[in-house]
């Protein structure tokens, strides 16, 4: 039911120049509530707190509990008074002699092995023109060319020995040295002069060859053995003068 009711406005006739006026209002019941709407998504979570301070420590336990883990090392402290000298002891007994140092193998066995190596690597230096180095052995000259038994005591005096190749790496290692200096050279090589082979000069039978096509000839007569420029073997006569090529 609807209750009306009459409002009279006092407006201000000197300005608008109305009359009273009258103007109807009504009043309604109140409605029924609607449906409550739905929850919305949940905020974000606020910023943490300052940190607050930490509280007091708790009660001592009990005793007979699992110690705690050791603490870090402290500081090392600063190093304490010396301590009075001891009295010095007794001497003790007297070891028996030992051998003269001209007695003693081992010794001299050490001895002369360095003073082998040392003049060696005397000989090595004294021959420095041209060096390689291949697995244990040590090719060097000192570019002079002379004959046979000359290349031999030089090498002798340098504690070495005639080169001469064992296997295709020492043998090219040699023909470099060879086409370095553009001169032929003697090997560690003669021939046996019953036989008409060749072997090495302590008298060991030869394991590894490269002789140039058709050669060794002129048995008898040509009794050292040459290396060419390419790396290929001749036999020749010792007399003539050829490129020193030592090893170690």
């Amino acid at each position: 039911m609807l209750l009306c009711s009459l409002v009279l406005t006092l407006a201000s006739l000197a300005v608008l120049g109305m009359e009273n006026s009258m103007k109807e209002v009504c009043f309604g019941s109140p409605g029924i509530p609607g449906t409550p709407g739905s929850h919305g998504l949940p905020g974000r979570d606020g910023r943490d707190g300052i940190k607050g301070d930490p509280g007091p420590p708790g009660p001592m336990g009990p005793p007979g509990g699992m110690p705690g883990y050791p603490g870090p090392n402290g500081l090392t402290g600063a190093p304490g008074v010396a301590g009075e000298r001891g009295v010095q002891g007794e001497p003790g007994e007297r070891g028996p002699p030992g051998l003269p140092a001209s007695l003693d193998e081992g010794l001299q066995a050490t001895l002369s092995d360095l003073t082998h190596r040392i003049l060696q690597a005397m000989g090595v230096l004294s021959l420095q023109e041209s060096m390689l180095v291949v697995g244990e052995k040590v090719f060097s000259t000192n570019g002079q060319s002379v004959n046979f038994d000359a290349i031999s005591e030089l090498c002798a005096r340098a504690r070495g020995r005639i080169a001469v190749p064992t296997s295709p790496e020492e043998n090219e290692a040699i023909a470099s040295i060879v086409r370095k200096h553009n001169t032929y050279a003697y090997l560690g090589l003669e021939e046996d002069p019953s036989s008409g082979d060749f072997h090495y000069l302590d008298g060991a039978p030869v394991n590894y060859t490269n002789w140039y096509p058709g050669e060794p000839r002129g048995r008898g007569k040509e009794k050292c053995v040459e290396m060419y420029t390419n790396g290929q073997w001749n036999n020749k006569n010792c007399l003539q003068y050829r490129l020193a090529i030592c090893e170690f």
